[in-house]
């Protein structure tokens, strides 16, 4: 197990470059599986999650050379279409080889996926896609699809704007006989990257970033070359560590129709910021106070599907509003287990209130102070790192690992800034 050893109070301020995005790349190494051509990806980050996702590749026949955060996959052949269940238990991204080996060998079967433990995350959506274009599924110890005659267009509703539903159906689609439209499709920037990665590679896709997208299905893909677009994510976690301790950041690679919900919502904290072409500034010493809503009312900072506030993003906003005067009320919709991690805070020192398993009350400013945690997913293990920087004292964050599922680089992005951490065998 691998621990973070953390001293607070230390300056923070520098520059940050951002990774490309883990919920882009994931998806986009399944989908290299659709063609047996070459498919080379760049700004991939160097995570635990793409190493998972490349290891089932290699175990269905496919070669990945990933080298200087440049992926090439090859598939010519695949051997199986089986996907192993350790490999599957590793991450919920697992569930979207099904589309691809339908579409290669008309058959797949997996595990349930694995992934971080933050409340119930439905596949009813991955289902009732591909069974909708013609697949049979068969339920047991796995996942059984199989569409020997291959797969047929249609009109599909999706019950809720599922991000990896979408992105399964597009995949599936793409080599589909005829028109498929895909209606409450999700629309984040990572299903739009998968979209235009699936473009190049000659699918006939139009809509992608709205909530209706048109698949017209072509007879076969072939290879591309690819740059992944910049983590929002990972921006929005330095741009949360920055303002809780102060600090001024400029954090590079980022574009700026990502951020303008975050912006809002670090608004209504009291944060600053200015969003350029191909970079954010925050600056530093802000005197962070809550904006209350109109009539002076407690706000109600709440999560949702794109262009609302990503879940993705709530744990380490709660942990900036610890650093910010004034009450603000998070309400965590998607996700019923995402907001228990707030125990860890009230343990350093936190005024904050667990109304129920979604909702959380935040008064600030709070003293935080360091004490020994474990990281129970990965959003809410970065929000615990901000919550140590900032903290008088020394941290320790268990369980470490499972940050570096979705952070690249991690210790050496927070040294180069002024962050007092290091990894420790525990």
């Amino acid at each position: 197990m691998l621990s973070l050893e953390i001293e607070g109070g230390a300056r923070i301020a520098g520059e940050v470059t951002i990774g490309g995005n883990k919920n882009a790349a994931l998806p986009m190494i399944a989908a290299a599986l659709l063609t047996p051509d070459p498919v080379t990806l760049r700004n991939v980050p160097d995570i635990r999650d793409v190493q998972s996702m490349l290891d089932i590749v290699r175990a269905l026949g496919g070669e990945a050379d990933f080298a200087q955060n440049v992926l090439t996959i090859r598939a010519p052949k695949l051997n199986s279409t089986v996907v192993p269940r350790d490999l599957c238990s590793r991450n919920r991204t697992s569930i979207l080889f099904a589309a691809p080996l339908l579409a290669r060998e008309g058959a797949a079967e997996l595990y349930p996926p694995g992934g971080d433990v933050i409340g119930r995350r439905r596949l009813d959506g991955h289902f009732y896609g591909l069974k909708s274009l013609g697949a049979t599924l068969t339920f047991g110890m796995t996942y059984a699809f199989r569409a020997a005659q291959g797969l047929i267009g249609r009109e599909l509703f999706l019950d809720e704007a599922s991000v990896t539903a979408t992105e399964q159906i597009l995949m599936a689609a793409v080599t589909a006989s005829g028109q498929t439209t895909l209606y409450n499709a999700a629309c984040e920037p990572h299903v739009v990257d998968l979209a235009d990665l699936l473009n190049k590679m000659g699918a006939r896709i139009t809509g992608a970033g709205s909530n209706t997208v048109t698949i017209e299905g072509v007879s076969a893909l072939h290879g591309a070359d690819h740059t992944i677009v910049g983590d929002h994510i990972e921006a929005g976690s330095f741009l949360a560590l920055g303002a809780a301790c102060g600090g001024e950041l400029v954090i590079h690679g980022t574009t700026p129709r990502h951020y303008w919900m975050t912006r809002r919502v670090f608004e209504r904290l009291g944060v600053r910021m200015t969003l350029h072409k191909d970079h954010i500034h925050l600056p530093g010493g802000q005197d962070l106070r809550i904006e209350p809503d109109f009539g002076g009312h407690t706000p109600v900072l709440s999560d949702g599907t794109w262009p609302q506030f990503p879940s993705d993003m709530m744990s380490c906003a709660i942990v900036a509003a610890t650093q910010s005067a004034g009450s603000v009320l998070f309400f965590e919709k998607l996700f019923e287990s995402r907001i228990y991690f707030v125990d860890r805070l009230i343990a350093m020192g936190a005024n904050a209130i667990i109304c129920d398993p979604h909702r959380a009350l935040i008064t600030g400013k709070s003293k935080l102070h360091g004490v020994t945690m474990s990281s129970p997913d990965i959003r809410a293990g970065m929000a615990m790192v901000i919550a140590a920087l900032c903290a008088e004292g020394r941290s320790v964050i268990n369980s470490a690992e499972i940050i570096y599922r979705g952070y690249e680089q991690l210790v050496p992005k927070l040294t180069a800034i002024g962050a007092r951490i290091r990894e420790r065998d525990s």
